[in-house]
C-alpha cells in the first residue's frame, strides 16, 4: 500500500479505537482491560493475511469497510 493510503487507514484505525474504547467485551486473557486499538489492527492483519501497510491499494475500500464492520460489531 502507498504511503498515503497506509497513512488514512492507520488514522481510521485509531478513531475505530477510540469508538470501541469500553465496548470490547471482557476476556480473562486481558485482566486489566483490551486494548481497541490493537483488537482493531490485530483483526484488520487477520482478515488480509498481512499487516494494513503490506495490503494492496486495490483493497483500500474493503479494509475501510471491515473497519467499520470491527466498530458496528465489536467482539
Amino acid at each position: 500500500m502507498n504511503d498515503e493510503n497506509a497513512k488514512k487507514i492507520w488514522s481510521y484505525i485509531k478513531n475505530a479505537g477510540d469508538e470501541l474504547v469500553g465496548k470490547l467485551p471482557p476476556s480473562k486473557n486481558h485482566p486489566r482491560g483490551r486494548n481497541p486499538y490493537a483488537h482493531v489492527a490485530l483483526c484488520v492483519k487477520s482478515k488480509f493475511s498481512q499487516s494494513y501497510k503490506e495490503i494492496p491499494d486495490e483493497n483500500f475500500q474493503e479494509v475501510l469497510d471491515y473497519i467499520d464492520y470491527l466498530v458496528e460489531n465489536p467482539s
